[in-house]
């Protein structure tokens, strides 16, 4: 694996590096010891999937606040995404910076948010799965959302939002959230 830090600190992108031969490759996806070597989480506590039908749609931005705060590691397995992360880390200075990415089925690309981060992602394409590794089980009682469209945040999603959910659509802006205190 190729571990590439991002602009915010704490974050990567992470490429596979495949070993191949006539009849495809062969990728690790995760080592512990290769996280571990870069500081990184190498215990998961959950492993979600999810679908989204439609190019458009928006999902997000989701964090989780202490003790439950989660690192969460993900990748597109079918379709492409345009990948946000949003750093929410008290006293950090990139607060309130974005960071996005392109993560497809063909680039193989996986992302690292660390705890205290905020997550979404805008299909690229119908028919996406996400692969979701996460450092603590979800707690509704710590869940959080940042507004998508935050002019302060200032994300610049590429495509028209064709489709949220309510709850995603009620999100407070930066101003109106604690920052997370890890």
């Amino acid at each position: 694996m190729k571990f590439s830090p991002l602009p915010l600190a704490g974050a990567f992108r992470i490429d596979l590096e495949p070993k191949g031969d006539d009849r495809g490759f062969f990728a690790r996806l995760f080592c512990s010891d290769e996280f571990a070597a870069h500081g990184l989480k190498t215990q998961w506590a959950q492993c979600n999937t999810s679908f989204s039908a439609e190019r458009g749609a928006l999902r997000g931005l989701h964090f989780q606040r202490p003790p439950m705060a989660e690192v969460k590691f993900l990748r597109c397995l079918r379709g492409a995404i345009f990948d946000v992360i949003v750093d929410l880390r008290a006293g950090s200075p990139t607060f309130g910076r974005w960071h996005g990415e392109r993560l497809d089925d063909q680039n193989r690309a996986m992302i690292y948010a660390p705890e205290g981060f905020a997550h979404g992602f805008q299909t690229l394409t119908d028919g996406v799965e996400m692969l979701y590794f996460h450092s603590a089980p979800y707690s509704a009682a710590h869940e959080g959302g940042l507004r998508w469209n935050d002019p302060a945040v200032g994300v610049d999603w590429p495509l028209p939002v064709t489709m949220m959910s309510a709850r995603d659509m009620e999100h407070p802006n930066l101003e109106n959230l604690e920052p997370i205190r890890l």
